[in-house]
């Protein structure tokens, strides 16, 4: 973990504003059966592919961020805040036809009671589409990984997928990706993909496991279907599972024993991962850092990251 320092890896996907509003609950609305939140306290961290990029920063690693934001005060507010933080937000494009995505989020004490979001759906123009391939053409040759955060807002496309695995391929970069079930098989040839047990069930159209043994021709499926490295499937409280070609399945076990939060753990996961192995950690060594960061964001409230110095005392009691 020492090598995590200054490696550059490269992250294409949604940036999100991840915005909270905090206070006590203390009596129900007269007007709706709702509970009135007294607002205290008001925060916002980047989110989405910013909370990847946010989580590689504080593992030591030097991230480049290709996505867009709106042409609004909050979009100049999180580039200059990842900017801020050591980010290169120079893949990072303004496009005036949408506003910046925000996911507001509203806690009565520890429990979220409501939730409301701020996007528009829909493509992008074509102007704004060979943009993104450009920035990434001209990011990749300095990289050591990339990784593609897909959360369906309209970034991720086949068009990009395929432009991320052609400059990779040309270089023998790995390319992890956090999926999006729309764009399930236009992931093939990747590195490693990295979906929840719900992902990895609607991804290949299936029914759910009903036996561990369903579950590992699942993961044998998506292998086969998408031609991958690897897979890792988180699943919970049941920790996760990696697979790799000619191996057996290797199942880890959850670390965390108190869940108050598992908003951004799959961005803590991929971001783990993908560092690991860009520093040459073999899969499963790379698998298990990855929970461990895992079981440390889980345990705090909202969006979290795990720095370095948090996953190494945390390896260390282990």
């Amino acid at each position: 973990m020492n090598r995590f320092r200054n490696i550059p890896i490269l992250v294409v996907g949604d940036l999100m504003v991840d915005r909270a509003f905090r206070g006590p609950a203390e009596r129900i609305s007269p007007e709706a059966p709702v509970p009135v939140v007294h607002v205290q306290d008001e925060s916002w961290t980047p989110g989405g592919a910013g909370n990847v990029v946010n989580n590689l920063r504080v593992l030591g690693a030097h991230p480049s961020l290709v996505s867009i934001r709106g042409d609004d005060a909050m979009g100049e507010d999180v580039q200059m805040a990842l900017q801020n933080l050591g980010v290169d937000v120079s893949g990072l494009i303004t496009d005036a036809h949408r506003p910046t995505i925000t996911k507001t989020r509203v806690f009565a004490g520890h429990q979220q009671v409501a939730r409301f979001d701020l996007e528009k759906r829909g493509g992008l123009t074509d102007d704004v589409h060979a943009e993104l391939q450009a920035r990434i053409r001209e990011l990749m040759p300095r990289q050591k990984a990339v990784i593609i955060s897909d959360y369906g807002k309209g970034v991720i496309t086949p068009l990009v997928i395929r432009t991320c695995l052609k400059e990779a391929h040309k270089r023998d970069i790995p390319v992890i990706v956090d999926p999006k079930i729309e764009h399930f098989f236009q992931y093939r040839g990747v590195d490693c993909i990295t979906p929840n047990t719900k992902e990895a069930i609607e991804g290949m159209r299936s029914f759910a496991p009903r036996t561990e043994d369903d579950f590992v021709r699942l993961g044998e499926r998506i292998m086969k279907r998408l031609r991958s490295r690897s897979l890792l499937i988180t699943r919970g409280e049941k920790g996760m599972t990696l697979f790799e070609k000619d191996r057996k399945p290797d199942t880890i076990p959850a670390l965390a024993q108190e869940v108050y939060d598992v908003t951004g753990a799959g961005d803590t996961v991929i971001s783990a991962f993908t560092l690991s192995r860009a520093v040459g950690a073999p899969y499963p060594i790379a698998a298990r850092i990855a929970n461990v960061a895992a079981s440390l964001v889980v345990a705090k409230v909202g969006t979290a990251v795990a720095t370095r110095d948090e996953l190494i005392a945390r390896i260390r009691d282990l």
